[in-house]
């Protein structure tokens, strides 16, 4: 099949709408079930790539998790300790033997669950049962993979009364060498942007300090890559071998740097005891629950611990994290990668990043600042490689 009819375009006033193949080709995926909208397999085909490619820079399975076209968030395949378990909710039914794909995916949608929120989502590996039966408890569009185990696939077509989107991919296709799009009736040209990020790009650092562990490394590139994939401008930060805060589409450098540094900051106060501890009502489901922790975090008092509030969540009135102590929680958080699609035009960028307990980066130098921006990092002990590669996204 080289050609599907799709309900309608990017709205549903865009009509008709359809993709297919210019050259006559098949469609390098198959509809195994549901019905893809058009965002859907813009989301779909992007993330897939980004997953595929992170596995090949990292040699761990790998998964991304993405709305609108930008990655919510990337993983690969580490496994799980009671802490993370908790924070990404991944008890219950068939959680006990997570293989490394499931892991990734649980990842990718634990770096910031609420933008997750009726994600798409891809794995770079086969999907098994365990993370079907994951995905079976999450508010989710559809997935793409290459491919799905008999059981994974009935758990995923039972998902939304039947009407799950499930896609396979044959990772075998490459896409063509030169890509093309119209915008106002005009058509845009350029070669596909197939650079390859790997450990090379790292090598040149330019800062007192130098050492780069192997996992800053494999932080550093799962960065990278999910920056490929995001729409600019964007700044990723990373830790553990996923992303854990992103931030996408900003025309301002540092707002791109504190968007993902709040969503980063929000990723590690997910792990503080009194977190850990809500007394979550037994009827809330896993959004309002999100939605709960997320007001719990970013709120004040008058939030979710307000009289007459806290009930809609709480089964008792939880104590409020306090400004202090959620200082004090990020004070320790050390071991922290970021990178950004392009320059840092000012040092106000570092300042920030190092906030949210960032010791690596990676991003393309060239700024007439450049000399500022390493000032910074020496400052701050910050080690930060110029990988000379621009990796806008649009």
């Amino acid at each position: 099949m080289n050609e599907l009819e799709l309900k309608y375009g990017v709205n549903p006033h865009q009509k008709p709408a359809r993709v297919y193949m210019e050259n006559g080709a098949g469609l390098p995926f198959e509809v195994l079930n549901g019905a893809p909208g058009y965002v859907n397999l813009l989301d779909a085909l992007n993330s897939y790539a980004l997953a595929k490619e992170l596995k090949e820079a990292t040699g761990l399975p790998a998964a991304a998790s993405f709305k609108h076209v930008s990655p919510s968030g990337a993983a690969v395949g580490i496994p799980l300790d009671e802490i993370d378990r908790r924070v990404f909710f991944a008890d219950g039914e068939g959680m006990n033997a997570l293989s490394p794909v499931a892991c990734a995916y649980i990842r990718a949608r634990g770096c910031d669950r609420m933008s997750s929120f009726g994600d798409w989502a891809a794995l770079s590996d086969i999907c098994d049962e365990s993370a079907a039966l994951f995905l079976k408890k999450e508010v989710s569009d559809g997935i793409i993979a290459p491919g799905y185990t008999p059981a994974a696939l009935e758990i995923l077509k039972s998902k939304r009364r039947g009407a799950y989107t499930v896609l396979r991919i044959d990772p075998d296709r490459q896409p063509e060498e030169t890509e093309r799009r119209q915008v106002f009736g005009v058509t845009f040209e350029q070669r596909r942007n197939d650079v390859k990020i790997g450990a090379s790009l790292l090598q040149n650092t330019v800062t007192k300090a130098r050492d780069l562990p192997d996992g800053a490394v494999r932080d550093l590139l799962t960065a990278l890559i999910t920056l490929k994939y995001t729409q600019s401008n964007s700044v990723a930060y990373a830790r553990g071998g996923q992303t854990v805060g992103v931030g996408a589409g900003q025309q301002s450098r540092i707002h791109c740097t504190r968007l993902a540094g709040g969503k980063a900051d929000t990723w590690a106060l997910r792990r503080h005891e009194k977190v850990l501890s809500l007394p979550f009502l037994p009827t809330l489901s896993r959004p309002e629950r999100d939605n709960a922790i997320d007001g719990y975090i970013n709120g004040c008092e008058e939030d979710v611990c307000a009289e007459g509030v806290w009930q809609k969540y709480f089964s008792v009135r939880p104590n409020p994290l306090t400004d202090a102590e959620k200082a004090e929680a990020l004070r320790a958080v050390t071991g922290v990668s970021l990178a950004s699609d392009a320059f840092f035009p000012f040092s106000d960028n570092i300042e920030r990043a190092a906030r949210s307990g960032v010791s690596y980066i990676a991003q393309p130098g060239g700024s007439k600042r450049d000399g500022e921006v390493i000032d910074a990092c020496d400052r701050l002990g910050i080690v930060m490689a110029f990988t000379e590669v621009r990796l806008f996204h649009h």
